[in-house]
């Protein structure tokens, strides 16, 4: 099935083939392009040219009668046949006829099926799609350990390179759903241009909700010995109903983070050679190494261990949970 082509935008009609088939277990991208289709179609034929069989309606001698009607309308007619994953190989030779009778200038049948346990497309659809010099095209859902590399190819194709500690951190923030993750790699493209280098930082500056960079502004106070920040951000983010295990997590990756850097600068390494290790934009590169920097080693690895701490505490501790995270921010902050 074409895409939207960039000569359509330029008022031009776009090209059809007789047939499409799009099939595969992604349902959620296989709705994407029948509806995109169904706009193409009521765009270049109106919404009398085009005709749409699915449920009960979608059966094969049904849509066999479609395709070989003759009818006195002008222009290229759509048809729609949705639902063909229920058809048996047996029932397919009625609708293999009528496409090889099919005028290819004046007939486009698209047909769709979300296959799922026992239904699948039926094999000689597929050759009947492929004998009338159709389009064929597979939507499957990517396995969930695959997600990375296949964001990766899918951000490549929008001329972003997006490293595998970006990926999962996109899967992390988005979920596993392909049209989410492909959404937000379309946001990550228009906010970043052509070549631009996506990581982590740049997926949770981006990709973050309100509450998600509050956490990050809280790492980020931490690792400063910002008290008063810390202390307030954790309060409203306790407020706003988040969990102290979920902030755990980001807390102790910034400051671990910040304690390999110390450690590199103690050890002799410049601010500059450093700088080049961190996959952040040059500006907030140059803030998190100032917020390192005011801060000496063992400050910040006492930091660490106090979210150590928070982590044991904050599950049956003496204390309620509160105020165990109010006591590990104290003492992180420290100077």
């Amino acid at each position: 099935m074409p895409s939207p082509p960039a000569a359509s935008l330029r008022g031009r009609v776009p090209s059809f083939k007789t047939a499409y088939l799009i099939h595969g277990d992604d349902h959620g991208r296989i709705a994407e392009r029948r509806a995109k289709l169904r706009t193409m179609a009521e765009s270049a034929a109106g919404t009398a040219g085009v005709e749409v069989y699915e449920g009960d309606q979608c059966t094969p001698e049904t849509v066999a009668g479609a395709l070989s009607a003759m009818t006195f309308a002008m222009g290229r007619r759509f048809v729609i046949a949705d639902g063909v994953e229920r058809w048996k190989d047996a029932e397919v030779e009625p609708v293999a006829q009528a496409l090889q009778a099919a005028d290819p200038e004046s007939l486009t049948v698209a047909f769709f099926a979300r296959e799922e346990g026992r239904y699948k497309t039926p094999a000689k659809l597929v050759q009947a799609v492929e004998k009338a010099g159709g389009q064929i095209a597979a939507e499957m859902n990517v396995k969930v350990w695959d997600l990375p590399k296949w964001l990766i190819e899918q951000a490549a194709q929008l001329q972003l390179e997006l490293d595998r500690e970006g990926a999962k951190a996109l899967v992390a923030q988005v979920g596993e759903r392909q049209q989410r993750l492909l959404r937000e790699l379309e946001k990550l493209a228009l906010e970043y241009g052509p070549g631009a280098s996506i990581g982590a930082y740049e997926v949770d500056e981006s990709c973050a909700t309100s509450a998600e960079r509050k956490v990050w502004t809280l790492a980020d106070a931490l690792v400063a010995g910002d008290r008063r920040t810390s202390v307030a951000i954790l309060l409203e983010l306790r407020q706003q109903g988040e969990r102290v295990t979920g902030l755990i997590y980001n807390m102790v990756r910034r400051l671990r983070d910040a304690v390999t850097i110390a450690e590199a600068l103690q050890a002799g390494q410049s601010a500059a050679q450093v700088k080049k290790t961190l996959r952040m934009p040059p500006r907030a590169a140059d803030k998190f190494l100032k917020d390192v920097q005011s801060r000496d080693v063992e400050a910040l690895r006492k930091a660490l261990s106090a979210m150590a701490d928070l982590e044991t505490n904050s599950r049956g501790g003496e204390l309620s949970e509160d105020t165990e995270a109010v006591k590990a921010v104290l003492i992180a902050t420290r100077r």
